[in-house]
């Protein structure tokens, strides 16, 4: 399991670490997840409209040769396309800390699921 490699595309650049192909698939359902609140949001933005309810943050999270974390909150991007991720990914000798587009995670995780079959 330890030669899959997802590659994660930021806005600038890309940073490939291990990752095991049944954590590829729970993030996917929790990006799904995300799309939903995303577009339960954008939908309720209507004018004159009551209160609406706010969607709980996605905050997913993964331990294996690195710690992976990706949190967003959907309350705060007008459309599903718009919103980006905050990711972190750590081991002993590294942390990075960066935004990523939504949509590009999502298509990454895809294809990564592509590969692995």
């Amino acid at each position: 399991m330890s030669g899959n490699h997802l590659t994660l595309n930021l806005v600038e650049g890309s940073v490939s670490f291990s990752f095991s192909p049944q954590a590829a698939v729970e993030l996917k359902a929790a990006l799904e997840q995300l799309m939903n609140s995303l577009k339960a949001v954008a939908t309720k933005t209507v004018p004159g409209g009551g209160k609406t309810n706010p969607q709980r943050p996605m905050e997913y999270r993964y331990t294996g040769e690195v710690f992976l974390e990706i949190f967003c909150n959907p309350n705060i991007w007008p459309t599903p396309f718009a919103a980006k991720v905050l990711l972190t990914i750590r081991d002993i000798n590294i942390r990075l800390t960066t935004e990523a587009e939504l949509t590009r995670v999502i298509e990454d995780v895809n294809l990564y699921l592509e590969e692995v079959g």
